[in-house]
């Protein structure tokens, strides 16, 4: 007797109809979700195109690669309900009844559902490991990129300019070619010897993608804490920096950035040891994060292929599917928190991903595969 594993391998006509529902909706409620978050997200740039003249093509390309990360959040809970009420639907239009009346089992049945499921678990993993981590790289360099060149280009005549938190310019004029006239530089980014820099004229120049503008024909003012006395220093040619902070702080790398072997082992010049556990758990995530889509799809399934047939349909059992899943996400986070602190609780993490698809699949096909197997027992005795 063949396996009941394998029919999955073989899916006839029928599961092609109910595939093709599971991933038309599928495609649909993640790309509805991804697009209302890419919309409520990309509103905090829009200043760069309404105050800085950022273009759209700018605009959509550097919000675009915040996608990735989007999908790979949301897969899991459209998986869950599409799976949930595409079967649904099918309870509610009798083709359930049609199809366990035609002889299918459970395993049969659920089997469209499975095999989206599957699909949906691979592809949070490759968002997870690869796309989604270079991708939000490539989101910071760009955005990093982007703001350096604002500050340097929105630098406007007659105004007060406040390039960063520690940096103020005033331009009085400045030339169709660029060169700026009577310029003043507050320099703050040090406390402990605040700078006033005067110049004749300078000019903008873009440096490893980092403004600075070149002053001639200036002074530097500072004024010593020790004595109170004013120190002047003159220059026939000064650099000063726009960027309002330093090098080594735009180095920094956010864990989102992170391969998985740059979470798990960590550069010690780059994570500090009290943040290396939280560094930790986002690799475990990563790798745990995916299965839920599998286990949350089976809930989905449970809900609606286990119990009675009810001909008006029932409404509890998704409810109680819909409140499992939402617990499950509460207990995810919870558990997150908690390892970041305790290092020890990361292998709750792979229970809560694992263990409520395990135990939906034993409820729903165990008394299958049990007399599957019983019945290959006797054929083999």
């Amino acid at each position: 007797m063949a396996s009941p594993f394998a029919k999955l391998i073989r899916p006839p006509t029928l599961d092609r109809y109910v595939l093709r529902q599971l991933f038309v909706g599928l495609l649909a409620s993640t790309g509805g979700l991804v697009a209302l978050i890419w919309l409520t997200q990309s509103l905090r740039f829009v200043p760069l195109i309404v105050d800085h003249g950022l273009s759209l093509r700018v605009f959509l390309q550097l919000t675009s690669l915040m996608i990735p990360g989007f999908v790979a959040v949301i897969l899991p809970i459209t998986t869950f309900l599409v799976v949930l009420f595409g079967y649904q639907r099918m309870a509610g239009d009798r083709e359930l009844t049609v199809m366990r009346a035609a002889g299918l089992s459970p395993l049969e049945l659920a089997r469209p559902g499975l095999v989206c499921a599957m699909v949906a678990t691979a592809l949070c993993f490759v968002l997870n490991l690869w796309i989604a981590p270079d991708s939000y790289h490539s989101f910071r360099q760009y955005e990093f990129q982007i703001r350096n060149r604002m500050a340097a280009f929105m630098l406007q005549d007659g105004v007060f300019n406040q390039v960063s938190g520690q940096m103020t310019v005033y331009v009085r004029s400045r030339d169709n070619d660029g060169t700026l006239h009577g310029v003043l530089v507050e320099d703050d980014r040090d406390p402990q010897s605040p700078a006033t820099i005067l110049a004749r004229h300078g000019a903008i120049v873009i440096v490893h993608d980092q403004p600075r503008v070149v002053l001639y024909d200036g002074s530097r003012e500072e004024i010593d804490r020790k004595t109170g006395r004013l120190n002047v220093l003159t220059f026939t040619r000064n650099t000063v920096d726009l960027t309002g902070q330093k090098h080594d702080q735009t180095e920094l790398r956010d864990a989102a950035e992170m391969s998985l072997h740059e979470l798990l082992h960590p550069d010690p010049h780059e994570v500090a040891p009290r943040d290396r556990g939280k560094f930790a758990v986002e690799a475990w995530h990563r790798l745990t994060s995916p299965l839920t889509a599998f286990s949350f799809a089976m809930i989905g399934l449970l809900a609606i292929l286990r119990g009675a047939f009810s001909r008006h349909g029932s409404i509890t059992r998704p409810l109680f599917a819909i409140l499992g899943v939402v617990g499950l996400l509460a207990v995810s986070l919870t558990l997150q928190n908690l390892a970041s602190r305790n290092t020890s609780l990361v292998p709750l993490m792979w229970v809560a991903a694992l263990l409520p698809g395990t135990v939906c699949c034993i409820m729903l096909f165990g008394a299958e595969i049990g007399a599957a197997m019983l019945s290959g027992r006797r054929q083999t005795n």
